[in-house]
């Protein structure tokens, strides 16, 4: 899997957790909320879905599909499912 860190993100985040939530966050349930403001999260989710894209594990591919999160991806689009769709019919 990509193992990019915190120190790859270039936008602001939340690294708190608030009950029921966590920081360990594993596999990649597609039915579950992306929170777009939750570093963690988003972290997870980046570095997961360059592994199962098998996009070049570079920092330039990390942060384009960074930034699009962030940016470009409609913000109905919320669920980790839509979300990866979105990438995969966009990001070429």
């Amino acid at each position: 899997m990509a193992n990019f860190g915190r120190d790859a993100l270039r936008f602001k985040y939340s690294w708190t957790t608030t009950e029921g939530d966590s920081k360990k966050v594993i596999g990649y349930p597609d039915n579950i909320l992306l929170n777009r403001d939750e570093g963690y999260e988003v972290l997870h989710f980046i570095n997961k879905y360059m592994t199962t894209r098998n996009l070049n594990n570079t920092l330039t591919n990390f942060n384009i599909i960074e930034n699009s999160i962030k940016t470009t991806v409609p913000s109905n689009l919320r669920s980790q499912a839509n979300i990866k769709a979105w990438l995969d019919s966009n990001l070429k």
